[in-house]
């Protein structure tokens, strides 16, 4: 597929994922397993949701768990890789799959970071608020606390389009509480403006100068308010992310093995082949007990995951945690 005939899909993925601690300590972001599959797959899902046939990954050429899972099926024959070598910034990474990008042919793509969701139908509306408001770019935007502004930009409005965006403001210097997660609905004309974006004082190339460098060529730049997205940043954000898709997606919310006498189940849970179960014990509800776990007797584990290799003791009461 090329040209008219696609909707092409950029996914930002080859950070690390520092602060998820020991979670990234044997592969990145992307990789981390949300109910059973990758959270880049999990993002690349609502992405095809959303229109997009084809899609280009930005991948770090070491992460060798990311770029085989990529090349395996079933995303062989739907994603093009790309390689960002440093890790200098979300515009010096669509940058790098600026030829991807052009090799597909497209006028139009949808850019998404590798650890954020959002509502279904959101992708589909944000592209058909750019193309009916006859916009150069359509920013998913959303309503952001005092402490949640100097984590992302922040944009003003005038007249329905964005007029000014400032990138990771002070509470008291930001222009709005219109703050601008990572999703783009673009026109391919953006990626003319990169090489004209300044390195910023974290020695970095950041998108929203880009997005800026458009407003002042004379570019459309809207937004569409989102109520609410799930982003992977910290190990406990794996409780809301693996609770979505317990809940939305029946083949997540499984049990892959014989259960021990006594042993309650309270759905909706997700448990793996080669969990080590224990008698009498109660699972759920919300909960995922990976491969190569171990349960107790008597133990009480919901609202948790529970990663492979982690042992929960007899009788242990496990609620609203993370164990790994």
């Amino acid at each position: 597929m090329s040209g008219t005939h696609s909707v092409l899909g950029v996914v930002l993925a080859a950070g690390r994922g520092k602060r998820l601690g020991p979670l990234t300590s044997h592969g990145s972001k992307a990789m981390v397993r949300i109910a059973g599959q990758p959270m880049i797959a999990r993002v690349m899902d609502m992405l095809i949701d959303g229109g997009c046939n084809r899609l280009v990954v930005v991948a770090h050429p070491s992460d060798a768990p990311l770029v085989g899972f990529l090349r395996g099926e079933p995303w062989a024959s739907r994603v093009r890789l790309a390689f960002q070598e440093r890790r200098l910034g979300m515009a010096h990474a669509v940058t790098c799959a600026t030829p991807a990008i052009r090799l597909v042919g497209v006028s139009e793509f949808v850019l998404a970071s590798c650890d954020n969701v959002y509502p279904r139908g959101h992708v589909s509306a944000l592209r058909e608020r750019r193309r009916d408001a006859g916009l150069d770019a359509a920013l998913t935007l959303m309503r952001v606390t005092a402490d949640q502004i100097p984590t992302l930009a922040v944009v003003s409005m005038r007249d329905g389009l964005v007029d000014a965006i400032v990138e990771k403001p002070r509470p008291e210097d930001a222009p709005s509480d219109l703050g601008v997660p990572s999703l783009y609905a673009l026109s391919v004309e953006i990626l003319d403006l990169l090489p004209g974006v300044p390195v910023s004082n974290r020695g970095e190339y950041e998108f929203p100068d880009a997005l800026r460098l458009l407003i002042e060529a004379g570019g459309r730049v809207g937004g569409l308010v989102v109520e609410r997205r799930l982003t992977l940043t910290r190990p406990l954000d794996l409780l809301p992310l693996s609770q979505l898709y317990l809940h939305s997606d029946p083949s997540c919310a499984v049990v892959a093995r014989e259960l021990p006498d006594g042993v309650a189940i309270i759905p909706p849970v997700r448990i793996e082949n080669e969990v080590e179960l224990g008698p009498e014990c109660t699972i759920g509800p919300d909960t995922v007990l990976e491969s190569g776990c171990r349960v107790g007797r008597g133990a009480v584990v919901r609202r948790a995951v529970v990663h492979g290799g982690t042992t929960v003791e007899p009788g242990a009461m496990i609620e609203d945690a993370i164990l790994f």
